[in-house]
């Protein structure tokens, strides 16, 4: 039973909507490449360009579905979907023709979408128009539609979100699921971004275009961004400052030691674990081997007791046990850190006094005792466990060994 032509279109369903879009689409690339001054008219309209060479792989599995379906069916020639039809197939062949026309590679890709972006390539390496500025360069260069300034842009609203915000001094700026986004927008844009820089490299042959954005992207937006290099600028902005935030806030919970920046994802939601758990374990992962994370939670003791004394219930007892074990983990790593956490717990030895509440492990008027002639100064051990006992005699407390067992 045939079809009655008002219902063929509602069984498009959003696959109507799509082709729809294509057949527009389509119609104004083939104007552009048909044009005399058609590579002007192209980067001109580069979003459009690439619009259709991301949608095209869809498109063609529409094109072959709703054929099927049509022929299946027994669809009218006549009715609204296969004129919609029809149209879109021949708009395709133009579009096909045009490109194979304009396009200067001798190894020309087989699939349009790819063809559609290797002109993008040989159009951009052309060169700008002489005279043309450089803001005009970079909105050439940086379609709104790239899919790194996409992804870039997702994460500096991650940032923007988390750290536009005032915050409590001392206290870390975010919870617990926002660590976790951050952490993985961390990630993202530093391939998005990346990604558009060498973008930049790549068809800026002369280098302006990017020194120019670097020197803006220094300044704090103070609007919306709308075109492709504004949304950069947007991005970067957000994802130095995070990393400026993020640096200071580990050196100050971290300190002596600094993390690598590779170490920085794995660190956020351990410290917010800390903030209600100071006994959360950092686990080791890829980035970081079982001695690192020791050797961090070592660090993370120790600045938590050198930044002030302990406000509100505290258990003294529990820090050195926690010390101790993480000096244990931490026993076999060497290295400038590690160095620099020994030299701490030999100061701490020096400078322990009279109180039996934690005095300031690090002082910078006193820092010189530390180095002082003669290296390890009475008999101190050279092993991150020896010398955490040795600070735990000297704050007046039996051996970490004998009250752990």
């Amino acid at each position: 039973m045939a079809t009655h032509p008002d219902n063929l279109r509602a069984r498009l369903e959003e696959r109507g909507e799509l082709l729809e879009a294509t057949r527009l689409r389509y119609r104004a690339l083939v104007k552009l490449l048909r044009a005399f001054f058609w590579q002007g008219r192209v980067r001109d309209n580069l979003e459009l360009l690439r619009e259709v060479a991301l949608a095209q792989p869809q498109v063609d599995i529409t094109l072959e579905a709703v054929a099927r379906r049509a022929a299946a069916e027994g669809w009218p020639r006549s009715s609204a979907p296969m004129v919609l039809l029809a149209e879109v197939a021949r708009l395709r062949e133009d579009v096909a023709w045009a490109v194979e026309r304009r396009l200067i590679a001798k190894q020309k890709p087989a699939q349009l979408g790819e063809a559609l972006l290797k002109l993008e390539e040989e159009v951009l390496d052309a060169g700008p128009l002489l005279g043309r500025r450089l803001w005009a360069q970079a909105v050439e260069l940086l379609p709104r539609n790239l899919p790194e300034l996409r992804a870039a842009c997702a994460a500096g609203e991650i940032f923007e979100r988390v750290f536009k915000r005032p915050a409590a001094e001392g206290a870390l700026p975010f919870d617990a699921a926002e660590a976790d986004e951050v952490r993985r927008a961390l990630l993202v844009a530093d391939k998005a971004l990346g990604a558009l820089w060498a973008r930049l490299d790549r068809f800026d042959g002369t280098g302006r275009v990017r020194s120019f954005l670097e020197k803006r992207m220094r300044r704090a937006p103070v609007r919306p961004p709308r075109s492709g290099p504004e949304l950069l600028l947007h991005a970067a902005f957000w994802h130095d400052l995070t990393r400026a935030r993020l640096k200071a806030l580990l050196e100050s919970r971290l300190s002596p030691v600094v993390p690598r920046e590779e170490e920085w994802p794995e660190l956020l939601g351990w410290l917010v674990a800390r903030e209600g758990a100071a006994q959360a374990r950092l686990e080791a992962s890829e980035v970081l081997s079982e001695g690192r994370a020791g050797l961090l939670e070592v660090a993370a003791e120790l600045a938590a007791l050198s930044r002030a004394r302990p406000v509100g219930p505290w258990n003294e007892e529990a820090a050195w046990v926690r010390l101790w074990t993480a000096a244990q983990r931490a026993r076999s790593e060497a290295g400038p850190d590690a160095e620099q956490l020994r030299d701490s717990l030999r100061l701490f030895i020096r400078l322990r006094g009279q109180g039996q509440t934690p005095a300031r492990l690090f002082s910078p008027e006193r820092d010189v005792l530390a180095r002082t002639p003669g290296g390890q100064a009475g008999g101190e051990p050279d092993d991150l466990p020896g010398l955490v006992q040795r600070a735990r005699e000297a704050a007046g407390r039996p051996r970490p060994g004998r009250v752990s067992g």
